[in-house]
């Protein structure tokens, strides 16, 4: 990446954000940030038009269509794929179930697919139901729960000639773990198999390079880097071309188009592209095309939210035994999952909500890993940082805990 030639701006950042005048500090980035006005005010612009189903033939028409074209040249920029690589979907949920549904119809008894203990459940049970339905064999790459790592010791042995898929996060949105992704990858692929990576909470605090990781298929979700809640899949045109999905006649066979059903959001694609446009601004005085724009911003971002997390981390520690820390990668996210020895993480949910401070309670879908980690309380405090926090709201929420944990 390039070095960002003007240090991180949080408050220009922060005024950008009607939300954020509430005096709600959100920790709850995992699970979506806040949207920026000029998101908003693209999809209303978009959506009050003059709007029309796409065409070429009068400005309401035309207005549809550069709200596709736009979407996908900025998702391209964002990923580093080709324009016509980028799938709407309306949640990576969707898209991994479509897309286990596509792939598997040439699975069969003897094919294997590979799955991870570190996952979201929507980058698990999908495969896993489509093996099921094919007669198919599930595998997994275990977790060590000490370090919150993939167990990749054995990789060449579950990752074989038998494997089709290997379905693996960039980034655990429970723990924060970022596995080495490219290292599973070039295993799956000297076996002849596809990699499908589960970017949406690596997207938010990565740039992201798709051919660089090895992933054949990279989804990720506007709504968790500051645009509406849709998500979209990253790929090689001519890997799409190969896939056959099931469609209505009249629908085109263009990729990526034939990947999407039914008439496109065209507002909410306006705003998903008016999100990185956001997001590649924020680095000021940056020149050059808007993907090397995104590079910056994102290593700007990166900085800040490091000092974030270190400035967290000390608190934490000083807290001693009162909090239990589960998320101990090496190369991870700000994001943070904790307990309370003694107390229930939800009554810290609670108590930390009572003081305008958003940092859920749960499992976050994230099942595998949850079961893995074989807590004693049902759920489990997740920090995680965004962008728009402050160094102000992480000592709020220290002396928050401090008091949660001493009363």
């Amino acid at each position: 990446m390039s070095m960002s030639p003007e240090p991180f701006d949080v408050e220009a950042l922060r005024s950008g954000f009607p939300s954020l005048a509430s005096g709600i500090a959100h920790f709850d980035g995992p699970g979506g940030t806040q949207t920026p006005a000029a998101v908003g005010e693209a999809i209303a612009r978009t959506l009050t038009g003059p709007l029309s189903n796409r065409g070429r033939a009068i400005s309401s028409e035309e207005n549809a269509e550069h709200a596709i074209t736009a979407f996908r040249s900025a998702y391209a920029d964002l990923l580093g794929v080709p324009s016509n690589g980028v799938v709407y979907g309306r949640s990576a949920t969707q898209i991994a179930y479509d897309f286990s549904r596509h792939l598997s119809r040439d699975w069969g008894p003897g094919d294997e697919v590979v799955v991870t203990r570190l996952d979201h459940d929507s980058n698990v049970r999908p495969w896993g139901q489509a093996a099921e339905r094919v007669g198919a064999t599930v595998r997994r790459l275990e977790m060590n729960t000490a370090t919150s790592e993939l167990v990749l010791d054995d990789l060449d042995s579950v990752v074989t000639e038998r494997t089709r898929v290997v379905a693996v996060t960039g980034a655990s949105n429970l723990l924060g773990t970022k596995p080495p992704v490219r290292f599973v990858a070039d295993r799956a692929h000297q076996v002849g198999a596809l990699v499908y990576v589960d970017g949406v909470h690596y997207a938010a605090h990565t740039f992201v390079d798709v051919p660089a990781l090895g992933a054949d298929f990279f989804v990720c979700s506007p709504y968790k880097f500051f645009g509406p809640h849709c998500a979209l899949l990253g790929a090689e045109p001519a890997l799409l071309e190969t896939i056959r999905p099931d469609k209505l006649l009249p629908s085109t066979n263009v990729v990526p188009e034939r990947f999407e059903f039914g008439t496109l959001p065209y507002e909410i694609m306006a705003g998903a592209a008016a999100a990185v446009d956001f997001l590649a601004s924020l680095a000021p005085g940056t020149a050059g095309d808007r993907r090397g724009r995104l590079a910056a911003s994102y290593e700007a971002v990166e900085k800040h939210e490091q000092i974030l997390r270190d400035r967290m981390d000390a608190g934490l520690d000083a807290l001693n035994d009162r909090i239990a820390v589960h998320s101990h990668a090496q190369d991870r996210t700000p994001t943070t999952l904790m307990t309370f020895p003694g107390r229930r993480s939800w009554d810290a949910y609670l108590f930390l909500a009572e003081r305008d401070i958003l940092a859920p309670a749960g499992s976050f879908y994230a099942h595998e890993a949850f079961t893995a980690l074989a807590l004693e309380d049902q759920h489990a405090l997740r920090v995680g940082l965004a962008p728009y926090n402050t160094v102000e709201e992480i000592d709020r929420l220290l002396n928050a805990l401090d008091e949660f944990t001493s009363c």
